[in-house]
């Protein structure tokens, strides 16, 4: 037995990791102890500032108060009834959305994963019960470069070769087009089409943006058609770009809405697939579920997560933080930044081929006490937490600069 009350030292921990874990990720060799706010601190004591967010999860910062205490609160009441019962939480949590978002219905699940998975089920659904394709052989058309998950299905339609390789064989019904392009959308489109689903910046493909009017274009196009739109906002959304949903700098109301990540704000997995009665309302009892979708502490959780999200204007910091932070960046005049680009605090600095990959410079601000990740070798994505301030980015580009200007 390994005795947790052992003082470890971060190499003693990653050790264990390597010895016991599966090797599925390459994480930077930084073992996280406490977190708190923008700021993480590893079992030496060392401080960073965390410029990944985990993926997008704790846009409300780490460890936020008040969504603890009502993840603490709650769990002295009920976690987990099951849905078999209903509880007092669920309900508000949805009306809480419906309210925040104007959709209709809410279908919650735990994963990004799982709500992406149920979006494809929804679609595929409406796409027998209300367009009429024939059943079996209904089509929806994705992007290449997307990433929505690591579940069979999704990496089915991933374009990524490492995503697949040796996990077949895939499933069937889908159509892959270049990202950006609506003209290829239009192009794609067959009599068993039943939806499109796309992100509306692509994070694990690097942050790569859409030309402007990409997702209006898209939006009349599946209206057109009668298709629905399916938007994967699981990172993107929940005040992550600026504004509550990235669509909304186009003014697009997608038919179906897939939010995840921060929908907890980090304390646990929460998401959930928002639409209408056209598209949600077809589901009956037996059609889909989730053991753990909906708990009665997942619901509180989101609850409270969404609330401080609001309440404490998180979203319209991101985006005066999201533009200074972005312009700062690209005002650095080094020989291996190519492009920098990016929405509120999703930014991606892409770097030359030459410059000898995004890896080693990740590792270089890791060691000057900034956290972020390499995404597609070449890129180095910043996305703090929604709620730094302009001090904590100014401390951060004094580090950065060094890094994305050395040798």
């Amino acid at each position: 037995m390994v005795d947790a009350t052992v003082v470890r030292t971060s190499q003693e921990y990653i050790d264990l990791e390597d010895r016991y874990g599966a090797h599925n990720y390459h994480p930077l060799d930084v073992v996280i102890e406490e977190a708190d706010g923008v700021w993480v601190t590893d079992v030496e004591g060392r401080r960073y500032l965390d410029c990944l967010s985990a993926y997008s999860a704790v846009n409300q910062g780490h460890c936020h108060p008040r969504i603890r205490q009502a993840l603490i609160d709650q769990s002295y009441k009920v976690t987990l009834t099951s849905r078999a019962f209903r509880s007092d939480q669920l309900g508000l949590f949805y009306k809480q959305v419906h309210d925040l978002t104007g959709y209709e219905r809410v279908l919650p699940m735990n994963s990004g994963a799982e709500a992406v998975e149920t979006a494809l089920k929804a679609a595929r659904k409406w796409g027998y019960e209300v367009k009429g394709v024939p059943d079996g052989q209904a089509e929806i058309i994705v992007c290449g470069g997307n990433f929505h998950g690591r579940t069979t299905t999704t990496i089915s339609f991933s374009s990524e070769p490492a995503y697949r390789r040796h996990f077949g064989p895939f499933t069937p019904g889908f159509t892959l087009i270049p990202y950006g392009d609506a003209q290829a959308l239009e192009a794609a489109i067959t009599p068993n089409t039943v939806a499109f689903l796309v992100e509306p910046v692509q994070g694990e493909a690097g942050v790569v943006v859409p030309p402007p009017g990409y997702l209006r274009s898209v939006r009349q196009i599946c209206t057109e058609h009668r298709i629905l739109m399916l938007a994967d906002e699981i990172q993107t959304g929940l005040g992550r770009t600026g504004r509550l949903f990235a669509c909304d700098h186009e003014d697009v109301r997608p038919d179906v809405m897939i939010i995840g990540k921060a929908l907890s704000g980090g304390f646990y997995p929460v998401s959930a697939v928002l639409s209408d009665d056209d598209v949600l309302g077809l589901f009956r009892p037996g059609d889909h579920g989730s053991t753990f979708g909906g708990n009665p502490l997942a619901a509180a959780v989101a609850r409270a997560a969404l609330a401080v999200l609001v309440e404490e204007d998180m979203i319209a910091n991101a985006a005066a933080m999201g533009e200074y932070f972005q312009d700062q960046l690209a005002e650095i005049n080094s020989p291996h930044i190519k492009e920098v680009r990016g929405r509120g605090l999703l930014i991606g600095v892409e770097l030359k081929h030459e410059a000898g990959g995004a890896r080693r410079f990740a590792e270089a601000l890791r060691d000057r006490g900034i956290l972020c990740k390499e995404t597609h070798q070449h890129v180095l994505r910043f996305a703090p937490p929604l709620v730094i301030t302009r001090e904590e980015i100014d401390w951060a580009l004094e580090r950065i600069r060094p890094v994305l200007l050395m040798e």
